[in-house]
């Protein structure tokens, strides 16, 4: 899971200065994915966190380490998310799973709702990008049971065309 400051739980919306770091633990969404993970036989290895403007101010630094360090977890899926309706985080996930699809052995997806339409129109035909609820949104535990499903058959290289609907 790669986070920004809030979801993670180690800053807050003012506090988007949190250094890039990790947990080799389940923080922040990933506890309420739970259940959905162990159906689709996913476990979490770590969480990745770097606050927006960390971010910001070094999108490449930022982007090669977090590339790094998924190599280094030997990880299979990488859920840069949930975004909610977050702007810059939502930007941050779609730039780190483009990088983490093109340049590692790891398969990403994002999460984020459609108040980040700019960002969506973006990235979109690059990487998956599967739909959320703003936060405090209905659904929520259905969209984090299609991020589980959905990253669980794309990791794999199975097929995707029942599954189109989770995307935008």
């Amino acid at each position: 899971m790669i986070y920004d400051q809030i979801q993670s739980g180690m800053g807050t919306k003012d506090d988007k200065n949190v250094p890039l770091g990790g947990k080799n633990e389940v923080i922040g969404p990933a506890i309420m994915m739970k259940s959905y993970l162990d159906q689709y036989d996913l476990r979490i290895n770590a969480c990745l966190y770097c606050g927006t403007e960390t971010f910001q101010k070094d999108e490449g630094e930022v982007t090669r380490k977090l590339c790094a360090m998924v190599e280094k977890l030997k990880t299979d899926l990488v859920i840069c998310g949930p975004a909610f309706n977050y702007h810059d985080y939502a930007e941050m996930a779609s730039k780190v799973c483009l990088a983490i699809n093109e340049k590692t052995n790891a398969a990403a997806v994002s999460a984020m709702s459609e108040e980040n339409d700019d960002v969506i129109e973006q990235y979109k035909a690059r990487i998956p990008i599967l739909k959320m609820p703003k936060k405090g949104g209905f659904g929520l535990n259905d969209a984090l049971k299609r991020i589980c499903e959905y990253g669980s058959k794309y990791a794999k290289g199975e097929a995707l065309s029942d599954l189109t609907t989770y995307c935008y």
